[in-house]
């Protein structure tokens, strides 16, 4: 079949060949002018003659003019055409698009990093969220998803108006959870563990995520809560002794930090929950033997620690304004609501965390807290021997440690004889403006889990 382009320079030669016939008859059949016809005397006609020959003359000399320029738009459009149905014969060069893989694997130096909000009934949730959105710097690598339990209606509005900011997911079991009769008063740790199953599994069974932040609805996140989780999670990759970043210094209150020291990280051997990351090969682990309460105390036993660490800063990266809970306030007045958040920027993703490996820490941490002097607990409660700098207090048991603990306002209470922010039984914190470090004797061979 003739090409489409191919018929319309045909089209036009037969236009140029019937335009020019016309033309021909034009002239031949052009009537004699009444002058010429005229009866008149015949010097008359033979003066008009040459003039009317010139007009003529001039008449075709347009008429070719303009047949020359069809003529070549003609030859114009022809070239055109045969150019096109040449480009037509060649297959076009597609761009490379990218594969499947690429759009949902993101680069090693940029991974998505989800944050899990916890929610149940506290609109006050809003709190939380504004400031993830606010200090979020990417939405594509920190995607937030918001778990909701409980069903409540005004908690469920309030998650409901940031529209597309977040994913809001809902638990779909709402029902009551059969509990022994000694534990009938603490059903809502019953449902706090159930959702946090089902939570953690929709991250990494449904949405299959590598690793993910988790917090809860009455939490407050510092300005650098995301820079300070971005910059260790390849520790956490990398070091097999570690399965937690945490955000939260138990003994985080304002007097008892230094601020100076924002970027100073430890390890601990404590899981201090309240902003913290892990890895889905942690999930894995977990999934299969989650409790059906009291899951924060639960990941603090030996058999779930399995003797590794966590890492939680100097200054804590978390704050929590939640004094309504299962808990129903504990701690809160006294240790929660004091808790020191960080209000200053630390670039930690520019900074070398290699320190906080277990060999290197060993090395650096352990001869540094005990070549400190050692002073009596009435020395520092006398604010006497501030000439030394930092100071070392030394325990011997759980009773000692327990009423030193009390002495100078740390929390006291040991989990699976763990103490809060400890590292090899170590508690670093600041007492009347210097370094204390509240420790068992040199030759410590490991906790006692009879210390709870």
């Amino acid at each position: 079949m003739m090409p489409k382009q191919s018929r319309w320079a045909l089209w036009g030669a037969a236009l140029f060949l019937a335009w020019n016939g016309l033309l021909l008859l034009f002239l031949w059949g052009r009537p004699p002018s009444s002058s010429l016809s005229s009866s008149s005397s015949s010097s008359s006609s033979s003066s008009r003659l040459p003039s009317e020959l010139i007009r003529l003359a001039q008449d075709a000399e347009a008429e070719l003019e303009r047949q020359k320029e069809l003529l070549r738009q003609i030859h114009r459009l022809s070239g055109l055409w045969e150019r096109r149905r040449r480009r037509q014969k060649t297959p076009p060069t597609l761009p490379t698009l990218p594969t499947k893989t690429s759009l949902a694997s993101p680069s090693p130096e940029e991974p998505v990093l989800p944050v899990l909000v916890l929610a149940c009934d506290r609109s006050t949730v809003r709190r939380c969220l504004d400031k993830l959105l606010r200090y979020r710097p990417s939405a594509r690598r920190h995607p937030l998803i918001v778990s909701q339990d409980c069903g409540h209606a005004e908690t469920a509005a309030v998650i409901a108006s940031y529209g597309d900011a977040v994913a809001h997911i809902r638990q779909p079991d709402l029902s009551d959870i059969p509990v022994p009769p000694e534990h009938r008063k603490f059903q809502g740790y019953y449902r706090i563990a159930r959702h946090y199953r089902w939570a953690l599994g929709q991250v990494f069974r449904t949405f299959r995520y590598r690793a993910a932040i988790v917090v809860e609805d009455d939490l407050e996140v510092a300005p650098d809560f995301f820079e300070y989780f971005e910059a260790a999670l390849p520790l956490l990759r990398d070091d097999a002794t570690l399965w937690c970043v945490s955000a939260w210094n138990d003994n985080g209150r304002e007097q008892m930090v230094d601020v100076t020291q924002a970027e100073l990280l430890y390890r601990t051997d404590f899981f201090p929950g309240l902003g913290w990351l892990l890895l889905a090969e942690l999930w894995d682990e977990l999934e299969p033997k989650w409790p059906r309460a009291f899951w924060d105390d639960w990941m603090r036993q030996p058999e779930q620690r399995r003797g590794r660490s966590c890492v939680r800063p100097e200054v804590s990266r978390t704050m929590t304004f939640g004094r309504k809970g299962v808990s129903h306030g504990q701690f809160f007045d006294q240790y929660l609501k004091f808790i020191k958040l960080n209000d200053r920027f630390v670039p930690f993703t520019r900074l070398d965390l290699s320190y906080l490996k277990k060999d290197e820490y060993e090395r650096s941490f352990l001869p540094r807290v005990y070549s400190a002097p050692e002073v009596r607990v009435e020395e520092l409660q006398g604010n006497r021997r501030r000439e030394l700098g930092a100071v070392r207090l030394q325990y011997s048991g759980r009773d000692a440690f327990k009423a030193f603990a009390k002495a100078l306002g740390l929390m006291d209470d040991l989990k699976s004889g763990v103490p809060r922010a400890g590292y090899r039984g170590i508690v670093s914190f600041v007492y009347r403006g210097r370094r204390v470090y509240l420790a068992p004797p040199r030759d410590w061979t490991g906790y006692d889990p009879t210390w709870s």
